[in-house]
């Protein structure tokens, strides 16, 4: 059973906001079947009984008057029905007020943007997918230019420094040009500390990317996300309009369904804020846009590792082996999003497809046979 002040509010989010009833349920964390309930009786009908009286009953029709014809404060109202007889506590006046005022609505400013001037970048998420005999979270990569609104999307399993460079680098080829900012959120990979007043202080990596791509960064205010709305409508619009209903039965059918759907509906649908094509409005971008660099930057993330007496490195669940004469030496290891790379000083010596299933052990034909030669002629490896 609700009360009368849960009435009034369920009331007034119907006739003055115009909302469902199902938005009102998801608004007040509420079942619909009650929001409907409420919503076709006239008037406020309590559970029968005897509840107990309040000081309070006689003005509170009065005080829901108020709070909709004006922001008055709790005190104010007090003060108020006080003037008209109200012998009770403020307190009791207060929760009341708190229960019923309106719910003030957000108000944010409409951002505008020149064409070529700045792209939004933002993750999304989506369950879990099949990768070989194991299942990952799935992730995508989202890219929209300001102007035109022309999107790229791109799924992965991991969130990474190397795969959100990866994806970045994806995006500008696509495009064919680079925009001459990005607005991102306050993700680790763009931002690694926020301090109030202050700039924000951005990842070392993200900053010379930017600086080879010849862009620079914008950070969001914290919790503002709002203002990179293009790229958080566009996430929602990927899973309504991609995801929702698409059988997935493993990781590698959605890239191909995914460039798909961005040439024939994402990019060329008449979008519903510039009533233009993206496409057709990108064409009017893409000249302010920058050229590409003329070589690609090694997005790779680096760390230094040691090779087991199996000669094996282990990556992500996974283990890849290095010419079996490297076996317990300290190497460089540079992962990107679709191979690794074992360096010995500045030497390549390992180069394998990345695996993103889990417990596989990765073998060079190759690598071993140092070791096999070793064996024949009576020697170990010290």
């Amino acid at each position: 059973m609700i009360d009368y002040a849960l009435y009034c509010k369920i009331n007034h989010l119907s006739a003055n906001d115009g909302l469902t009833a199902p938005q009102i349920a998801r608004e007040l964390s509420m079942d619909v079947r009650t929001i409907r309930k409420w919503l076709n009786e006239t008037q406020y009908k309590p559970r029968q009984g005897t509840p107990r009286p309040s000081k309070l009953d006689p003005f509170k029709r009065d005080i829901v008057r108020l709070l909709e014809t004006h922001p008055y404060t709790a005190t104010q109202i007090f003060q108020r029905i006080r003037e008209q007889g109200f012998t009770g506590q403020y307190s009791i006046v207060k929760d009341y007020v708190r229960k019923v005022r309106p719910p003030k609505p957000n108000a944010f400013l409409t951002l505008s943007f020149a064409p070529g001037e700045c792209a939004q970048v933002d993750w999304g998420s989506y369950g879990s997918v099949n990768v070989g005999n194991t299942r990952r979270r799935l992730s995508f990569f989202v890219m929209v230019l300001c102007y035109s609104r022309l999107m790229y999307v791109q799924f992965t399993v991991s969130q990474t420094m190397e795969h959100f460079l990866g994806c970045h680098q994806s995006a500008f080829e696509f495009f064919g040009k680079v925009p001459q900012r990005i607005m991102v959120d306050n993700l680790k990979s763009a931002v690694l500390k926020r301090i109030v007043g202050k700039a924000p202080v951005f990842n070392p990596k993200y900053l010379d990317f930017a600086n080879h791509y010849g862009f620079t960064i914008t950070a969001c205010n914290v919790g503002k996300g709002n203002e990179k709305g293009r790229v958080e409508n566009g996430v929602g619009y990927v899973k309504k309009n991609l995801l929702a209903g698409l059988d997935i039965s493993d990781f590698s059918a959605i890239h191909p369904a995914t460039r798909h759907w961005l040439d024939t509906v994402a990019n060329v649908r008449t979008h519903g804020k510039t009533n233009e094509q993206p496409i057709a409005r990108f064409e009017k971008e893409r000249s302010c846009l920058n050229p590409l660099p003329a070589n690609r930057f090694d997005i790779a993330t680096v760390c230094q590792v040691r090779a087991s007496s199996q000669f094996r490195v282990p990556v992500d669940g996974n283990h890849y082996s290095v010419p079996a004469e490297y076996a317990g030496r300290q190497l460089t290891l540079k992962t990107y999003p679709d191979r690794i790379c074992l360096y010995d000083d500045n030497k390549l010596i390992a180069r394998h497809i990345r695996s993103y299933d889990r417990r596989e052990d990765i073998e060079d034909p190759d690598h071993p046979k140092q070791l096999l030669l070793w064996r024949k002629k009576g020697h170990w490896f010290s």
